[in-house]
């Protein structure tokens, strides 16, 4: 097959016997296509890009932006999974298959042995399934193929988007973290959305400000309560070795948040790192595509107006009250001076009985604190959260929370900041090495 050639899939649970010295244990289990591209890689492959794209006008535009990428010592590949679900209009399905043959003609132009592009179309995937998720399984699962054919498990596979772009050091600087990282499994790539121009209606950029303050602002709440594994979790902007993919039982199928789900796999286990110093630059605009994450919120907003809305600095607080105390959990005793809205949430979930499980397996404080972290993940933060939210304090402005923060955790006087300027000041706070 040569590069960008097109290759159609249609129904769901298609599968073809593949060659056993060519596949590991997880691509003879888990994957759910026979291999989809048919020319071998090069010896020297490294890193894969992995793109999801569905209704995208320009996948060219995001291709580009990684062609004209400073190049890393591995060849590199990039694989594009054009997708529609069996629900979808015939008029929508045309529209993909256009837009896939006009990026697989770019990639025939643009492919070169160092760096070659590959363009796959999935169509009729099942209604359950279909969505984002899926079609990151289904080319990172290939890029796992291709890895592992040229006997590099230690390969990366990167995350991006069809609407993404990114530095001209994006490759370059993954490739050095996970080779002067070994230990590292997985990381989150540095990312901030433009603020401004001319690409999209102002409305666009006035809630892609409140939006980023958001996800900056829940992050160091989080660093704030003294959780450990607290992390942007971007499907643009992550990257993980094609081994540790495997051994975690690949990407998940949601339809959304399937990035959240699919980092945190990592993050407690421990072997995370963020990389900063590059930037992955994702769209800002509005979408249709997935019921919350990034085009939900900015299309919300500037359909509803206002401010945008997060959670309050009482919930974090409360929750620090909780996370200061891990070590006294060892013991065995559950403090009685715990806020309303933790004891509560404790009693929701089973505290008792769990920690009582927990420390039957322990037995020291460090194996205590991985279990207990284990147990008491991202997940349950943000379920934390949203009880805190629903029970005790109301969300509040998203530039209100941001300055307490600001000022409470880093002595910053940002009272008469505005959210663009609030947001610049966590990016240097995030950028800082």
């Amino acid at each position: 097959m040569i590069s960008g050639q097109r290759l159609r899939l249609r129904g769901f649970f298609f599968r073809v016997a593949v060659d056993d010295e060519l596949v590991t244990r997880y691509l003879k289990l888990n994957t759910l296509f026979a291999p989809l591209i048919e020319s071998s890689p090069t010896d020297s492959l490294g890193l894969v890009v992995v793109i999801p794209a569905k209704d995208e006008e320009d996948i060219a535009g995001s291709l580009d932006a990684l062609r004209r990428c400073e190049r890393p010592s591995c060849a590199v590949e990039v694989i594009v999974v054009v997708n529609t679900s069996e629900v979808d209009s015939g008029e929508r399905i045309a529209m993909n298959r256009r837009q896939a043959a006009a990026a697989e003609q770019w990639a025939k132009e643009n492919s070169e042995p160092s760096m070659q592009f590959h363009i796959l179309e999935c169509h009729g995937l099942k209604r359950k399934h279909a969505g984002v998720g899926l079609a990151r399984k289904i080319g990172m699962d290939e890029a796992c193929r291709r890895l592992e054919a040229v006997g590099n498990p230690n390969g990366v596979i990167a995350c991006f988007d069809a609407d993404s772009r990114c530095d001209a050091d994006y490759l370059v600087e993954i490739e050095r973290l996970f080779r002067e990282k070994e230990s590292c499994q997985a990381c989150s790539v540095y990312f901030e959305h433009p603020l401004e121009g001319d690409e999209h209606e102002p409305g666009v950029y006035d809630a892609i400000i409140l939006y980023e303050l958001h996800l900056r602002y829940f992050i160091h709440a989080q660093k704030f309560a003294g959780f450990p594994h607290a992390v942007q979790t971007i499907g643009s902007s992550m990257a993980v070795r094609c081994r540790s993919y495997q051994e975690q039982s690949g990407m998940n199928k949601r339809q959304a948040g399937e990035d959240f789900y699919f980092l945190h796999k990592f993050t407690e286990l421990g072997c995370v790192e963020e990389l900063k110093r590059t930037r992955v630059i994702p769209s800002p605009r509005r979408s249709h595509r997935v019921p919350f994450g990034t085009g939900k919120a900015v299309g919300d907003h500037i359909d509803s107006g206002g401010e945008y809305l997060t959670y309050a600095p009482e919930s974090f607080q409360d929750l620090r009250c909780f996370l200061s105390q891990v070590d006294t959990l060892f013991e065995g005793a559950i403090p009685d001076d715990l806020p309303e809205s933790v004891s509560l949430f404790l009693d929701s979930v089973g505290f008792q009985e769990k920690l009582a499980e927990i420390r039957s397996n322990v037995t020291t404080l460090k194996a205590f604190k991985l279990r207990f972290f284990r147990w008491f993940n991202a997940f349950l933060v943000m379920k934390f959260v949203h009880f805190a939210r629903d029970h005790f304090y109301p969300d509040v402005e998203v530039t209100e929370a941001a300055r307490w923060l600001l000022e409470a955790v880093y002595g910053e006087k940002c009272g008469h900041l505005d959210a663009k300027s609030l947001l610049e000041g966590f990016r240097a706070l995030d950028q800082a090495v």
